[in-house]
Parts: structure tokens; sequence; C-alpha cells
């Protein structure tokens, strides 16, 4: 298994909104740093997450990973960023937070 040493300053977890929990999640994705993080669009993150991880995730872990990229505190963003989601994938069908 192949290890990925990243700098403390370049962590997933030196982002807004991204615990342990959430950087595992992303590390079984293969984003291992911040910098793998920020060149990625969060809708498209958190879609993967989804479809390879947590089918359960919820429009809280989305405004997560969109703040996360906008330096915002998920909570203030929870509604704008399902929107936006929703808009991208009309079918989809939020499950509770």
């Amino acid at each position: 298994m192949k290890t990925h040493v990243v700098s403390k300053a370049d962590s997933l977890r030196s982002l807004p909104n991204i615990g342990p929990v959430i950087e595992k999640k992303l590390k079984r994705i293969g984003i291992f740093s911040k910098e793998d993080f920020l060149c990625r669009d969060p809708y498209e993150i958190f879609d993967a997450l989804r479809r390879e991880i947590d089918p359960t995730l919820c429009r809280c872990a989305l405004a997560s990973l969109v703040g996360a990229k906008l330096g915002q505190p998920w909570h203030r963003i929870t509604k704008a960023t399902a929107r936006e989601y929703e808009k991208r994938h009309p079918d989809h069908v939020w499950g509770k937070c």
C-alpha cells in the first residue's frame, strides 16, 4: 500500500470543515492533500464520495466540502449548495441529515 506523506500545512484537516471522518473518506477516493482537494470541483468530489464510498451523505456533507473550498463554515451555505447540486443532479433525492 502506498503511503502519502503530507505536511501539516497541506493536510486535508487544514481546510475548514474537514475533520477526521471526511478526511478518511476523501483519502479513499485518492484525495490526500489540501492541494489535491483544491484543484477539484467540490460538487464532483461529493458525487464521487456518494457513488463510491457513502451513498447516505447528506446536504451538510456537501456544504462541508464546498465550504472547505470557499473557506466558509458549512452551516452558512447548506441550502445554497444543496440547490446547486440539485441543478446538476435533478433526479437526486436528499436523505435526512
